[in-house]
Parts: C-alpha cells; sequence; structure tokens
C-alpha cells in the first residue's frame, strides 16, 4: 500500500438526526470523488455532538448501531467502494455512548469504539464511557492497513495512542469536538511521533460552538534516509472553514520507518512501569466529579 487517503470530514451539522444522516451521505460522495480511501466524521455527527440536560431528551436522540443510520453509511460506503468512519450517539442502558463505527468498502462494520476518556466534569457525565481501545483489519482497493480509533478527550492520554500501538495499529482515527489550539495540535504530533503510526482527525469548524476546525494528520516519520534533519510529521491542517480536507498518508514509508525508527515498543520497559496500573489518585489531581 503506497498511500491511504483519509478525507477529514469537518462539517457543520445541522438541526435533526435524519439531516446530518443525509448531508453526511452527500459529503462521502464528494469525498469519493476526491479520491478518498476512507471519510472520518467530527465526534457524535448524529446530533452534531448535542447531549441534551434532560436524560429521557439525551435517550431519545441516540441510535442503535444496527439500525436505520449505520445502515445508510453501511450502504453508502459499499456503493462508492470506500470506508467511512462515522460517529454518533448510541442507544446504551443506562446511559448512551459517544460511539464510532469503521465500516469498510463493502458495508461491514470492521471497528467500533466508544469513548474512554468521556468528560465527566461536564457535559459528557450523562453517557457510558467505553471499556477498552480496538484495532481493525481494514480492507482498502490498495490493501489491508490495522486501524484504531481515539475520540477527541481520549488524546489527551497518552495511554490511549499507546494501547493502540500495542494492539498494532498503523493509522488511528480520532473524531473530535473542541477547539483545537496549538497544544492540543501538539498532543496529536506527539502521540503520532512516540507511538510511529499515523494520526487524522476530523474536528467541526467554526460556527459549531466550541469548535474552530483546523482538523489535522501527522504521519509519524519524523526522519528519512539521508536528511540530515528532523521534519515536521503534519502531513495537513485545515483551516477553520467547512470543507472536505486530503490526508495523504504514505503507508509503505511508514511501515518501513517503524521498523528502523527507535520509538513505539522498541525499547519499551514495561516492568518498570507498574505504578502505571494503580488506581490511587491523591492530590493534586482529586476531583469530586470523577466516576469509578
Amino acid at each position: 500500500m503506497k498511500t491511504l487517503k483519509i478525507a477529514l470530514m469537518q462539517l457543520l451539522p445541522l438541526n435533526s438526526i435524519e439531516e446530518n444522516m443525509k448531508k453526511g451521505a452527500e459529503y462521502c460522495k464528494k469525498a469519493k470523488d476526491m479520491g478518498a480511501d476512507i471519510a472520518l466524521f467530527p465526534e457524535m455527527w448524529s446530533v452534531g455532538y448535542t447531549i441534551p440536560e434532560d436524560i429521557k431528551e439525551l435517550k431519545s436522540l441516540a441510535v442503535s448501531d444496527n439500525g436505520e443510520f449505520i445502515k445508510v453509511f453501511s450502504k453508502t460506503a459499499a456503493e462508492l467502494n470506500m470506508a467511512v468512519g462515522i460517529t454518533f450517539l448510541e442507544k446504551n442502558e443506562p446511559l448512551p455512548k459517544n460511539t464510532f463505527c469503521l465500516i469498510d468498502r463493502h458495508g461491514k462494520t470492521v471497528l467500533k469504539y466508544s469513548k474512554v476518556h468521556t468528560c465527566d466534569f461536564g457535559d459528557e457525565k450523562r453517557l457510558c464511557p467505553g471499556d477498552d481501545f480496538y484495532v481493525g483489519e481494514l480492507d482498502t482497493e490498495n490493501g489491508m492497513v490495522k486501524t484504531g480509533a481515539m475520540i477527541c478527550f481520549d488524546r489527551e492520554f497518552p495511554e490511549s495512542a499507546r494501547i493502540l500501538m500495542l494492539k498494532g495499529a498503523e493509522i488511528i482515527l480520532t473524531p473530535n469536538s473542541c477547539p483545537m489550539e496549538i497544544n492540543r495540535i501538539c498532543q496529536l504530533r506527539a502521540r503520532a511521533y512516540e507511538n510511529m503510526v499515523g494520526i487524522a482527525t476530523a474536528n467541526y469548524p467554526l460556527g459549531k460552538d466550541g469548535c474552530n476546525g483546523h482538523s489535522t494528520a501527522f504521519d509519524c516519520i519524523a526522519y528519512r534516509p539521508g536528511e540530515s534533519c528532523s521534519r515536521d510529521t503534519l502531513i495537513i491542517e485545515a483551516g477553520e472553514r467547512e470543507g472536505i480536507y486530503i490526508a495523504d498518508f504514505p503507508v509503505d514509508e511508514i511501515r518501513e520507518y517503524r521498523e528502523q525508527e527507535v520509538h513505539g515498543n522498541a525499547y519499551r520497559r514495561p516492568e518498570k512501569y507498574k505504578i502505571l496500573s494503580d488506581c490511587e489518585i491523591n492530590e493534586p489531581f482529586l476531583r469530586g466529579d470523577r466516576r469509578k
């Protein structure tokens, strides 16, 4: 696989699940016309990242992973021969989940992931967190690629991308809904560099409350043979406006780089990291709204 083209779907949501479903499918066709292998949507596209305070209303907006919303994108993926990374508020008890599904070009879901690091200090306290991180084998026209996912706040924990790397991810898809300023963008750059994985992030554009575009993609290749200095791993950074932005990942080059460089899992010492699995929290990090 020489390259993998990921369409960062930096789109404004509309006022209903049905409208977002229709707009999303229409823009998938535009992404295909632009040569995309994967269309990646921002976080919780089905409802435009809306989390009502009223639990009854919240549950009424949730959809199942085999309902009409997902079926439309499965059909669209198969018709276009293009993978779709779709996001939605998932029906679940006792509370809905913030979920991502990667649907392959045959219309089959090859990866389903629910956000592990929910923002319990905000509206996401009304959602259930996910249980684990997963990697799926994505069949593209140019070959197979091992693909993982993390969602927005997951990005702020090095463990998210590290677990995905350890499970074999070559590319991490990251739906997002927040202001992407320099520090958050630098987090993504660091996650790509330290794990030697490609990372693609799709954010909402300016016009969506709390968002400002700046969807990004990083290829992780900090050094190239024959070059005397390091390079910026940034493939693309979108502006603030609505649009589809194509990130072209050099997958073969990433794979060769991973075989030679020192990051990722090459020189880790996990036997020294036991404190990382300690659940005790002490000052100054105590927070009353943290869920168990």
